[in-house]
């Protein structure tokens, strides 16, 4: 089986490391020739997990998303969420036999679908042949090959089964899942309550109120991940409580990073800007309060975090008022 990894980022580039250890070689698209060039002469991303080497031999690069794809059976794409759409928008051919992975932490932008909604309603891929990858899994630390635990989804059980194998390292293991939509909402979530948990970091909340914080988290995934699939599932497992966890608590943690800067004082902006590289929770925030529209959960946490984001209400007021809906 021919895999294709899309993307260029820490996340691509771990998610790359791994998958060589069990194939032969790997096609990998990056939109840019000369970070290829670069890549290919020092035997690393120039711009990403710098001390990961790799064997530039059994990568066949490209710039052209569809050369890539074409040449692939299984394509994992690893793209930030807000630059999924411009990259997709490229993809000229047909996928409808392809199967894929989605290892963003993000959905579509404007859409707001799902990564696997998206490309099953866009590309004609049967949902059996889409699935997620996630858990608590730093990139950084997969470059160090520090033991780390990945969930690969898809509705297919047995595919799901197959595909782990793929993901398998003596520094990766994984645990197959059917949940797509539990996980991958999870993914998007877990990104936004770091982002609290680094505001309320900032603003001299201590540990004691993280945990509560957190655990009032987990309450309300369950309840918007029933409400958008009722399937079971045990919000404990490492895919769901796992990923919030090292998200909210690891200085690896972008969003983390991000929020504590929003606490700060930064805007918006100035904390993009200053930390170069994609909080996905930021753009997640607004996708799950617009997603919660139709379904009506309560989310005290992320409707704090979209006030103070998106309306930018004061980060003190707005997390003060959420410690009383708190026990």
């Amino acid at each position: 089986m021919n895999i294709a990894i899309i993307g260029s980022g820490s996340w691509a580039t771990a998610l790359a490391k791994i998958v060589m250890h069990n194939a032969t070689d790997i096609n990998w698209h990056i939109r840019r020739q000369e970070v290829i060039d670069e890549f290919v002469e020092i035997r690393r991303n120039p711009n990403h997990l710098e001390w990961a080497y790799f064997d530039v031999s059994r990568i066949h690069f490209s710039a052209d998303i569809n050369r890539v794809i074409d040449e692939s059976d299984l394509i994992v794409l690893a793209i930030p969420s807000p630059y999924l759409k411009q990259s997709l928008n490229d993809i000229t051919v047909d996928m409808s036999q392809k199967m894929v992975i989605s290892a963003v932490k993000g959905m579509i932008p404007d859409e707001n679908l799902l990564v696997t909604e998206y490309m099953h309603q866009h590309f004609n891929i049967p949902m059996d042949n889409l699935g997620v990858i996630a858990g608590p899994c730093h990139a950084e630390e997969i470059a160090l090959e520090r033991l780390s635990y990945l969930t690969v989804g898809c509705k297919d059980i047995v595919k799901a089964r197959e595909w782990s194998k793929l993901f398998d390292t003596p520094y990766v293991r994984t645990t197959p899942s059917n949940d797509v939509e539990g996980l991958e909402y999870a993914s998007v979530m877990k990104n936004i309550y770091a982002i609290a948990a680094g505001i309320c970091k900032s603003l001299h909340y201590g540990d004691n109120f993280l945990a509560v914080l957190l655990t009032n988290a987990m309450h309300e995934m369950i309840r918007f991940a029933k409400a958008k699939s009722d399937i079971p599932r045990d919000i404990t497992d490492s895919g769901y409580l796992g990923d919030v966890l090292v998200t909210a608590y690891s200085n690896f943690s972008r969003n983390r990073q991000f929020g504590q800067m929003i606490g700060m004082g930064y805007s918006v902006k100035a904390a993009q800007t200053e930390m170069e590289m994609v909080a996905e929770g930021y753009y997640g925030t607004k996708a799950i309060w617009l997603a919660n529209q139709d379904t009506q959960v309560d989310l005290p946490i992320v409707e704090a975090v979209y006030q103070i984001l998106y309306n930018r209400r004061s980060a003190k007021a707005v997390i003060k008022e959420l410690t009383k809906k708190f026990q």
